[in-house]
């Protein structure tokens, strides 16, 4: 089917889908009869273009690698801003990729409001509005008929949450815990090799898993937002920044690193939602894994979560949990997924 993409915001992750979406043209068309568009992005930094014809993939990747910007694109209406290209572009997907703001959702929430507001499917990486307000967001979806997917919200494009969602689809999930910050197995990895946490830090800045203030990722702020998605998508929960107890690994010393590993054990922060009865306790802190557990062995940037069922007993799912191409492939994934239900409906 025709799909007419927008992009708002443009960043590494919307590099990387527009570079999937090249490459993957032909192959896309041939097998799952996908022939994506994109019409419009809307960049502060890089630039916006609108054509409601399409915009050249080759030249607008080519413009990035040369300028850092599409500033120089021609043949396109230049200067939209996000939600005049939400509103008046003839997109019918949003693609929306702003930053995570764990506080207030913005810039991104409004975006996605607009745009289901207006009948157009969205499909964001941006962990703020789905942690906050999912269960909106979700019913703005239901009742102006459009789709809201998001998969690229908790481990990039390892499948978690179509995992659960779809092929274990009518088994209880009690439990759900992970390792879904990849930044923090890097280090907490680092040091079991030797390094102090503060040694293990700057290498993995220097190796871009780190920004220059790591906050989010140490203090366990970003895993605290894919656990409330994970309890409020897959769970049914009601789970809130305020209800999830939270210890970063900021703490953790080499001292106890070396101490676990003469008992076989390994530390990871781990997020984790149990469902006890009708409630859900959520959390995210470092815990000493023994060696028999699977997130023990999980090393370096990787990520991985294990869910508790009531009929399979542990299923265990491990991938990257971050990467341009890699965030790029969970949006692709959510856009097939669009197509596929659109064109079943369609008959």
């Amino acid at each position: 089917m025709q799909s007419k993409l927008a992009i708002v915001g443009l960043g590494t992750v919307g590099k990387g889908l527009i570079e999937l979406l090249y490459e993957k043209s032909n192959f896309l068309s041939e097998k799952y009869h996908f022939n994506p568009t994109v019409v419009a992005i809307s960049d502060p930094r890089v630039g916006s273009l609108y054509n409601e014809s399409g915009l050249d993939l080759k030249r607008i990747l080519s413009l990035l690698d040369r300028d850092g910007n599409i500033k120089d694109y021609p043949d396109a209406i230049s200067g939209w801003d996000s939600l005049k290209t939400i509103k008046e572009s003839n997109a019918d997907t949003i693609i929306e990729l702003t930053p995570t703001n764990l506080e207030t959702g913005e810039p991104g929430l409004p975006f996605i409001r607009t745009a289901l507001k207006a009948g157009k499917d969205v499909v964001t990486t941006n962990k703020g509005p789905i942690a906050l307000a999912y269960r909106e967001l979700q019913e703005l979806a239901n009742e102006n008929n459009c789709m809201l997917r998001f998969e690229g919200t908790v481990i990039a494009g390892t499948p978690a949450l179509n995992l659960a969602l779809s092929p274990l689809a009518g088994i209880n999930i009690t439990e759900v815990r992970g390792i879904v910050n990849g930044t923090t197995n890097y280090i907490l990895t680092r040091m079991e090799s030797g390094m102090s946490y503060e040694e293990a830090l700057k290498e993995a800045q220097l190796k871009g898993y780190a920004e220059a203030i790591p906050d989010a990722d140490v203090k366990g702020w970003d895993a605290v937002a894919k656990i409330i998605i994970i309890a409020n998508v897959l769970m049914g929960g009601n789970v809130t920044v305020k209800d999830v107890e939270r210890e970063g690994i900021d703490s953790i010393t080499l001292k106890e690193v070396e101490e676990a590993a003469k008992e076989n054990k390994h530390w990871k922060l781990i997020g984790r939602a149990t469902k006890l009865d009708r409630e859900i306790k959520t959390r995210v802190s470092p815990e000493k894994l023994d060696e028999d557990d699977p997130l023990s062995q999980v090393a370096g940037a990787t990520n991985a979560i294990c869910f508790t069922t009531d009929i399979l007993g542990d299923v265990t799912i491990i991938g990257p949990g971050a990467g341009k191409r890699e965030t790029g492939f969970a949006i692709l994934s959510d856009l097939l997924d669009i197509n596929r239900l659109k064109e079943f409906c369609s008959g």
